[in-house]
């Protein structure tokens, strides 16, 4: 049976803003941060789309955002959580893009104290295989991260490059799942920035 799981990243932070490196620490949604998850959702309820489940990473950003976009209960998920980067947590992102591309060096970040990002990769698909193989599970919502959201894609679509899918704040991707794989369906990444009508 096909089920079908709506993976988001959440909406600005403070870090985003300032473009530091944001991967196990966390900061507060901005103002536009707040308001990205209320398009999500309004884009969500014109499509009269209802969520069975809800879950989020542990880090606050996630959880903040999926708050705004549905009331539902949600369980917090390690295996979803952002990439470690190592002693690139909290700098200035210009820094880490100096010593390292991860697109050329999937395990660069190792040698700086963070993750690979086939480790990465290995416990979001873990999770989120875990999640939609639930019998009760028809149609999920998950808040994630960048590179967690990206490396997961890439495990189903191996030639994805990075600039193939803005990962925006707050963009979609929709998968479909059976029998243990995902394909993407959709990826939503227009701009929710725009104030509110």
């Amino acid at each position: 049976m096909k089920k079908t799981l709506y993976l988001m990243r959440h909406g600005q932070t403070v870090f985003n803003e300032l473009r530091i490196v944001q991967g196990f620490c966390d900061s507060p949604l901005t103002e536009l941060g707040r308001r990205q998850p209320l398009y999500a959702k309004r884009w969500f309820e014109y499509r009269n789309i209802k969520f069975d489940h809800a879950y989020t990473s542990t880090q606050e950003r996630a959880s903040d955002t999926l708050e705004l976009v549905t009331d539902l209960p949600y369980v917090r998920l390690k295996g979803i959580k952002e990439m470690n980067f190592g002693t690139f947590e909290g700098k200035a992102s210009h820094l880490l893009h100096q010593e390292v591309n991860l697109m050329e060096d999937p395990t660069a970040m190792i040698k700086f104290g963070g993750e690979s990002m086939y480790a990465v990769q290995s416990r979001v698909v873990n999770a989120l295989t875990e999640v939609m193989s639930k019998d009760d599970h028809q149609t999920v919502i998950a808040v994630s991260h960048a590179c967690a959201v990206f490396t997961f894609a890439h495990k189903w679509i191996p030639d994805l490059k990075w600039d193939q899918i803005r990962m925006t704040n707050c963009c979609i991707l929709q998968f479909e799942y059976e029998d243990g794989k995902f394909k993407l369906i959709e990826a939503v990444t227009h701009d929710f920035d725009q104030p509110l009508e």
